[in-house]
């Protein structure tokens, strides 16, 4: 599952993002959903949000349920 959909994530969720300073490398980032912070339900890009480390990107992997 790509991370495009507000409805495919929720908190307590297990992702990898892109963080802004990576996008041109695209190295990803694991972690766990803390905050959704788009609040449209899809983007291109992927659906902006905080990890509990507190790094914030948009979601390009859903690992799943932890």
């Amino acid at each position: 599952m790509t991370g495009n959909k507000r409805s495919e994530i929720k908190k307590g969720l297990k992702v990898k993002i892109v963080q802004k300073k990576d996008q041109r490398s695209g190295e990803l980032t694991e972690g766990i959903v803390k905050r959704i912070l788009t609040n449209s339900a899809a983007h291109p890009h992927g659906i902006k949000v905080m990890l509990e480390s507190g790094k914030v990107g948009r979601v390009k992997e859903i690992k799943g349920e932890i």
